[in-house]
């Protein structure tokens, strides 16, 4: 729903990617015999072997975008609109979205479905308190919204949503009262299967130069790290106990492999 990630690329799979609100495909073909005229000389064009290589593959995924944004196309105008009514925010769009194809994933012949959301603007060198306070009435909401969805769609036990970050803040403020980057932050798991309602790990000292701080500024040193929570996660999704070392490759490091929330 944000653009490309490498979470979502798989050895035998590819994203697809969405503008929350649009409809998939060239709609802007029109539906007249001329334009369906063009768009299947499009096709065509599409199929054409010109013994290149590198022409060759984009054009499969050209052909398998569209193909794939008529199949979701249909799929979506056979559903019925959801009731849950969602922010009218960036996130919030984007995970009504996700909702939708959720409700439709039957028809599009989908039993594991990956979606990455993005939301900006935690960056705060200036006025973190300020900034954070509104970033966070702004996720708040959409998050509630989401969930309420999957449960209005029957699958809220097989819909886990996390968020993820590569880095923190220093605990100490910065000029403007903002903070730089650091290690160590807290994320949220939110689904009908997680085990909620507890926070894992271990909430630091929060203490400049304390027995958490790896320097004089406040960049905590974890107590859980980023393979151990993603192989949780990944866990739940069906990678087996024995695989996990091998898609997280520092997970060796750590005794606990999952921690257990899901």
């Amino acid at each position: 729903m944000a653009g490309s990630s490498a979470l979502l690329n798989g050895a035998l799979t590819r994203p697809i990617n969405v503008s929350p609100g649009s409809r998939f495909g060239l709609d802007s073909f029109g539906s007249s015999a001329g334009a369906q005229a063009r768009q299947l000389a499009l096709q065509q064009i599409l199929t054409f072997d010109t013994g290149v290589s590198l022409i060759g593959a984009a054009s499969g995924v050209t052909a398998s975008a569209l193909k794939t944004a008529q199949d979701v196309n249909a799929a979506l105008n056979g559903a019925p609109a959801l009731q849950t009514v969602f922010p009218n925010s960036g996130l919030g769009q984007q995970l009504r979205q996700v909702a939708s194809i959720i409700q439709v994933r039957a028809a599009l012949g989908m039993n594991r479905q990956i979606f990455f959301c993005n939301m900006g603007g935690f960056d705060n060198h200036t006025d973190l308190l300020p900034n954070q306070d509104g970033l966070f009435a702004t996720l708040d909401p959409a998050l509630g919204a989401f969930y309420a969805a999957t449960q209005e769609l029957g699958v809220d036990q097989s819909v886990t949503a996390f968020t993820e970050s590569e880095f923190g803040r220093t605990f100490q403020p910065s000029t403007g009262q903002g903070s730089d980057h650091a290690w160590g932050s807290n994320h949220v798991v939110m689904g009908g299967a997680v085990r909620g309602g507890d926070a894992y790990g271990t909430f630091p000292t929060l203490a400049i130069g304390g027995p958490d701080d790896t320097d004089n500024r406040g960049v905590w040193i974890p107590t859980l790290s980023l393979d151990q929570y993603a192989a949780t996660l990944a866990a739940w999704f069906g990678v087996g106990n024995a695989a996990l070392p091998s898609v997280f490759a520092n997970l060796a490091n750590f005794t606990t492999q999952t921690l257990g929330f899901v």
